[in-house]
């Protein structure tokens, strides 16, 4: 069964939907091998070819549990992972860039994944510390060994994009991008169209939020990190709440979820976009898909505009510490 048409970032083909599988190890509360497997083993079946992790994903846990969830498959996936993050979790937030930890790293993720390359190898963020030419050129001999076919950024800046390809081509960037989270589109996502790099948006659905699905920060887990971030914050959640219920309001129109509309929105800003919703539940992972079928007239995307613009959304997408690491 394979239901889930194809889009290229770059030169790479994918499914024009991916499965982002962050959630399945850390960050939303308790997680399940089993279901995750199953969810994971659903997706292929339905034709999602492109698993997005990182290392830093439960301090390697995510790697691993992608590794026995592709475990004779390997052949069906477009594999992306990500380095950059050099402490576990819990700890100070250290970024590392330097030509020795691109190295360390990429034969750790290769190890924790059970594979010989790694198809879509991202720099998760940006290390300040060193210059982007001496990461890329670092992450480009990998490509020459055959441990990796294709180079990505995570969240970096315009002129840093810039900078990177002129090394060695990039393939796609995974940043933010929501209905809530536009920061890329003014000169990010131009530049990235300029020089043919595919875009790759995280949280489409606004952590969970823009499905309409969560009216409180109690109902989620106690280590659940939406609860510490501004969005969710009282007073900012509720002002957000409003915009959401006015999305719902929209979809039912249509026949939709909210999630469907605000998804659907991400997936009709261009044919080189590929989001990647997370999910660890096999009723989830349908329902995203199924958002590659609503069509959204020129009407429609005016109508979502009125209700979600930016200037509506209230509180900043990560706390002042964590947006000091991203497009830089």
């Amino acid at each position: 069964m394979n239901d889930v048409p194809t889009r290229y970032l770059g030169e790479l083909e994918v499914s024009a939907q991916g499965l982002g599988c962050m959630g399945m190890s850390h960050a939303y509360g308790a997680t399940d091998d089993a279901q995750s497997i199953a969810t994971l083993h659903r997706a292929l079946d339905l034709g999602v070819t492109l698993l997005d992790t990182a290392d830093f994903y439960g301090s390697g846990h995510n790697e691993e549990l992608i590794g026995r969830a592709i475990a004779g498959r390997r052949d069906e996936v477009v594999l992306a992972t990500k380095f950059g993050f050099a402490n576990r979790l819990g700890e100070p937030t250290r970024v590392r860039g330097d030509a020795a930890y691109v190295r360390e790293a990429c034969e750790a993720s290769l190890r924790r994944l059970g594979v010989d390359h790694i198809d879509l190898y991202y720099q998760h963020r940006v290390d300040p510390q060193v210059p982007i030419e001496e990461t890329i050129g670092a992450m480009a001999e990998l490509v020459q060994a055959g441990k990796v076919r294709y180079l990505g950024l995570s969240e970096a800046g315009a002129q840093t994009i810039r900078r990177a390809h002129a090394v060695h081509p990039i393939t796609a960037l995974e940043s933010e991008w929501s209905l809530w989270t536009r920061d890329l589109e003014a000169e990010i996502a131009p530049v990235c169209r300029e020089l043919g790099i595919g875009l790759v948006p995280f949280s489409p659905l606004g952590r969970g939020l823009l499905t309409g699905q969560y009216r409180s920060t109690t109902e989620m887990a106690d280590n659940d990190m939406r609860r510490s971030q501004p969005r969710f914050a009282d007073g900012n959640l509720e002002q957000n709440l409003a915009t959401v219920a006015k999305l719902d309001e929209l979809a039912a129109a249509k026949g939709i979820t909210a999630g469907q509309l605000a998804l659907a929105w991400v997936q009709h800003q261009g044919d080189d976009v590929v989001p990647i919703p997370g999910t660890r539940r096999q009723r989830y992972l349908e329902e995203n898909l199924a958002a590659l079928a609503v069509e959204l007239s020129p009407e429609d995307l005016a109508a979502i505009e009125a209700i979600a613009s930016p200037e509506q959304i209230a509180g900043a997408r990560y706390d002042a510490t964590s947006l000091t690491f991203v497009n830089r």
